[in-house]
């Protein structure tokens, strides 16, 4: 079989390799689509990570193997693979903390697609992906869900809900702040989550011109950062930063409400990174920062998209075929879904 690897930090090539065979609980996916997830395009061009990594790790595709100990999965059977790879049945598993299982441990997180970062595991952009944990792993693609939009939900989409919905289902109607662009992808989620569910307000504060254009498209207020973060930002009770800079850290924790909700889907690399945490204490802010548990979330985000409340599918895309992969991943773009068809 075929899948796309990073030699090294700017390169990128098909490579041929056995095909897989799937573990005894595990399954075989042909990939129909799989996104670049907003972090892949960093890692490919500057090696955040070490080489060689088999590339991809947002795929929806159909299952074409079966483990002999897999009961809920068949040949023909058409799912979206979560990135995280998890087991579902150690004690943090069964605290639903998936992103954290216990026997999947690696420097990034267990993950497909990052290599020996993420512990090994192969990547999506290929003929064949091998699955293991299946009857826990994977999540069914809804009847009529094009794979284009389901390989959508397997990262990026559920990052951006998970620091948007859970705020709103506290206090709905509250006023939703954006913060920064690092990974356009989760910032465009977010937004969408905030507008699908009802937000009272939403202002984005960014430097890019083409991710302020869809925040005006969406309704937002925006405020043009480009000469800078400004030192007050509008007060929100749900903000999400996605700036991955101390400084505009530090301007969401002031713009967020007493009692508010931040969350920090960017990766603040730097460290440490100085937090403004008397003015957290004194106003009863809540913080968090973490990976977004895709296995555990995406089931509730599914029940959002058919409900009408999200719709992955208003993302900013560019759509190309497989086949072209290693001439598009290093390419800009703010979501890259490379479809099979």
């Amino acid at each position: 079989m075929r899948h796309l690897l990073m030699p090294e930090a700017g390169r990128v090539e098909w490579v041929e390799t056995p095909d897989p065979t799937p573990a005894e609980d595990g399954v075989v996916v042909a990939p129909l689509a799989v996104s670049r997830c907003d972090l892949d395009l960093p890692m490919a061009a500057f090696g955040l990570f070490p080489g060689p990594i088999p590339l991809g790790h947002e795929a929806a595709g159909e299952v074409v193997a079966v483990g002999s100990s897999v009961t809920s999965w068949a040949v023909g059977d058409r799912v979206i693979v979560p990135f995280q790879v998890s087991c579902g049945s150690c004690a943090t598993c069964r605290r639903g903390a998936f992103a954290a299982c216990d026997p999947h441990r690696a420097p990034a997180g267990a993950a497909f697609g990052f290599g020996g970062a993420g512990g090994g595991h192969p990547g999506a952009v290929a003929d064949l992906l091998a699955v293991p944990h299946a009857d826990h792993l994977l999540v069914d693609l809804p009847e009529g869900m094009a794979p284009e939009v389901g390989c959508l939900l397997a990262d990026n989409v559920v990052d951006g809900w998970r620091a948007v919905a859970p705020g709103l289902a506290e206090e709905p109607g509250a006023t939703v702040l954006v913060v920064g662009g690092l990974g356009p992808s989760v910032g465009a989620s977010a937004m969408l989550t905030a507008v699908g569910m009802g937000a009272g307000g939403l202002v984005v504060a960014d430097d890019d011109p083409d991710r302020l254009a869809f925040a005006r498209s969406l309704g937002a207020d925006v405020i043009d950062t480009a000469d800078g973060m400004p030192e007050r930002l509008p007060k929100a009770a749900v903000v999400v930063e996605n700036s991955g800079t101390p400084e505009a850290l530090a301007a969401a924790v002031r713009a967020t409400e007493p009692y508010g909700r931040l969350t920090s889907v960017a990766i603040h690399f730097a460290s440490p990174v100085p937090m403004p945490l008397l003015q957290m204490y004194t106003r009863g802010i809540t913080v968090h920062t973490s990976r977004a548990d895709a296995r555990r979330l995406l089931p509730t985000v599914l029940d959002d998209v058919a409900a009408g409340r999200l719709d992955p599918a208003r993302l900013p895309t560019t759509v190309a075929p497989m086949a072209e992969a290693a001439g598009r991943w290093l390419e800009p773009a703010t979501k890259l879904v490379l479809s099979a068809d």
